[in-house]
């Protein structure tokens, strides 16, 4: 078994490593190297935030208009698993626990923020939760096990609001407010790419935000029960700057990104790590060069990374300290399974996987 990892390990590390020497593709194209990410067939034009990789063969992702798809096959093809009449609400976060298992998030205001259950692939859904709140809109979830998940929503009556399940998404909880931090004056959660709320092991989470004076990453180390808040230098102080996405490889090291969303806005520090679980973050010193919603630990790898949104992707292999852009595609989010697979998503029906050439 570890030699098996490790080999996969190193191919993986040397597909996104290949990108690094490919030359620069134009939009939705793979370079021209031995590696990249290829764009599979999904029959949509749905924008897909919401992605979750299982293994190499199977991956869910859920998006705009109600669609959720499903592949079994490694992206060879996908099929439309969308729940009955969803088709106004808007999916921003899956995660999936095999090929037969998964949770959607829909978000929005009020009644819109919804989470949808199958234990069947997909053929029929459970709505588990409708918030009844107009005040509370949900952003992202995470789950610890098959079991133990949370969900969040920008602050209601000044602190963000954190959702809890036990028994994989069955049923959920409000969780008391008394550990949460106050929120900062037009503070939120971006519920762009399903990793404004991230865990690693059995009890850590963390939580991004931004739209206040400064983007600030929240901690709890018992599920959700207490929080601490951290400043990181990705600038805020505006409603659409901030931290998008977040991704820990352990408890203890993690890496942000974001910046701000506008297209015609830069994002002069759109990245930063953090080698103490949170406690600190400090800028990367070479950044992605502008605005990232979703960020992926290559798997069992130490160092090398992938960032993506709307204008490319950006590999580091130092743990998030510098990034070189390697494709221009537009992507909103990545993920990356055990077994030794990335994937990305994104608009007008876009999901690739990261994949050598012959």
């Amino acid at each position: 078994m570890g030699k098996t990892r490790r080999m996969m390990s190193v191919g993986l590390i040397g597909a996104a490593l290949a990108l690094t020497l490919a030359a620069p593709a134009r939009a939705g194209e793979t370079p021209t190297a031995a590696a990249g990410w290829q764009v599979t067939p999904t029959g949509t034009d749905a924008r897909f935030r919401g992605l979750a990789p299982v293994d190499r063969g199977t991956a869910w992702a859920a998006g705009s208009k109600g669609t959720v798809l499903r592949t079994t096959d490694g992206g060879r093809s996908w099929r439309n698993v969308s729940p009955a009449g969803a088709g106004d609400l808007e999916f921003r976060d899956v995660e999936a626990f095999d090929a037969r298992r998964a949770v959607v998030l829909a978000i929005g205001e009020g009644e819109a923020s919804r989470v949808l259950r199958t234990e069947d692939g997909g053929a029929t859904w459970t709505e588990s939760f409708r918030n009844t709140d107009a005040r509370a809109f949900y952003d992202c979830m995470t789950f610890f096990d098959r079991r133990h998940g949370l969900a969040m929503s920008d602050p209601v009556d000044g602190k963000y609001r954190i959702l809890s399940t036990r028994d994989g998404g069955r049923s959920w909880q409000v969780l008391p407010s008394a550990g949460m931090p106050d929120a900062l004056p037009g503070e939120a959660g971006f519920a762009a790419s399903g990793q404004c709320l991230v865990s690693a092991g059995p009890r850590d989470v963390w939580l991004a935000t931004g739209g206040g004076a400064t983007a600030r990453v929240l901690h709890s180390a018992d599920r959700g029960l207490t929080w601490t808040a951290t400043d990181t230098p990705v600038p805020a102080g505006d409603p659409a700057r901030g931290v998008f996405g977040l991704a820990f490889r352990d408890r203890t090291h993690g890496i942000a990104v974001g910046g701000d969303y506008r297209k015609d806005q830069p994002s002069p520090q759109a990245g930063a790590v953090s080698t103490d679980g949170g406690r600190t973050w400090r800028p990367s010193a070479t950044p992605p060069p502008a605005y990232r919603s979703g960020v992926a630990w290559l798997p069992h790898s130490r160092t090398a990374a992938l960032a993506v949104g709307p204008t490319g992707t950006d590999l580091t292999t130092d743990g998030g300290r510098t990034w070189r852009t390697v494709d221009t595609g537009s992507y909103d989010t990545v993920d990356c399974t055990s077994d030794g697979s990335c994937w990305a998503s994104g608009e007008k029906g876009r999901i690739a996987r990261l994949a050598t050439r012959p």
